[in-house]
């Protein structure tokens, strides 16, 4: 088991989001994915999306790229306390503030700033990059949050996979967090390791093939939930080196559900699904 749970300051815009509560009953799942979301439903907390400044959160989810949200946390708040003198609360001329003095900021110093996040001097680019394209493309970054909650989700995601450095997965964190869209499940490190281990999505599956999985098999109203669960799953239980099942299959609350491809507690062995598949 990790001590490293979620922290409870996230991305996500909690209950005033205007997001729609799951009721989990895995009994009447119509997937085996359905079925996991709804066990990880009976563990875990239940949740609501959306809410949040699509600026805040396209930053925010930069920053959490290949760190954790206990590394990228400290970073965020850093990044807050430098370049918003006024503090962001529920002005959306904060917000527009914010956009513009990260559009100029030095890059040396942002760098610094965001430093406990891990690769800093690349994400402090993306970072400065996105600020710029967010003033030149919409006027404002109160126009750009009209825009995520607005507009299509595919005219969303296809607009904010244009711009470097964002990637499938902080698109789609914008999507559900600022946008609070039903259906959309992104797919970060352990979304891809766990549904390929569980047999769901092919073991060769790539990122966007585990979506595609995912998105169809799980209802849109249990996507949102399901991303959340299935990190805390991976940190809690099934860890890319030593998932729970490796000493005591009855360890794992997804055992009967699992078909523990690249884990094999015979030999104490655990490879990429990938490599399991050779």
């Amino acid at each position: 088991m990790t001590n490293d749970p979620e922290p409870s300051r996230n991305i996500s815009g909690g209950l005033e989001g205007g997001g729609i509560a799951a009721e989990f009953d895995p009994a009447t799942a119509d997937t085996r994915a359905e079925a996991v979301v709804d066990e990880l439903g009976e563990l875990y907390w239940q949740k609501t999306y959306g809410g949040q400044d699509a600026f805040i959160c396209l930053v925010r989810t930069i920053l959490s790229q290949n760190t954790s949200d206990k590394a990228s946390q400290p970073a965020h708040d850093a990044l807050l306390e430098r370049y918003d003198a006024d503090g962001i609360d529920d002005d959306p001329a904060t917000v527009s503030d914010l956009a513009t003095a990260l559009a100029n900021a030095e890059q040396s110093e942002l760098a610094e700033t965001i430093s406990s996040a891990g690769l800093y001097n690349q994400k402090s680019e993306t970072i400065i990059d996105t600020a710029e394209w967010v003033e030149s493309e919409f006027g404002s970054a109160t126009a750009f949050d009209a825009f995520v909650k607005d507009e299509p989700p595919e005219t969303v995601r296809e607009t904010l996979l244009s711009v470097r450095g964002v990637g499938p997965k902080t698109a789609d964190c914008v999507l559900l967090f600022a946008g609070g869209r039903g259906g959309v499940f992104p797919v970060d490190t352990h979304v891809h390791r766990i549904f390929r281990r569980l047999g769901i999505a092919p073991p060769d599956a790539d990122h966007e093939e585990v979506r595609e999985v995912v998105e169809r098999e799980i209802p849109a109203a249990k996507c949102g939930f399901g991303h959340t669960a299935t990190i805390q799953f991976g940190r809690e239980y099934c860890t890319a080196r030593k998932p729970a099942c490796l000493e005591d299959p009855d360890a794992c609350p997804m055992a009967g559900l699992c078909d523990q491809v690249g884990v094999y507690p015979a030999t104490e062995e655990v490879v990429d699904p990938s490599e399991a598949a050779e």
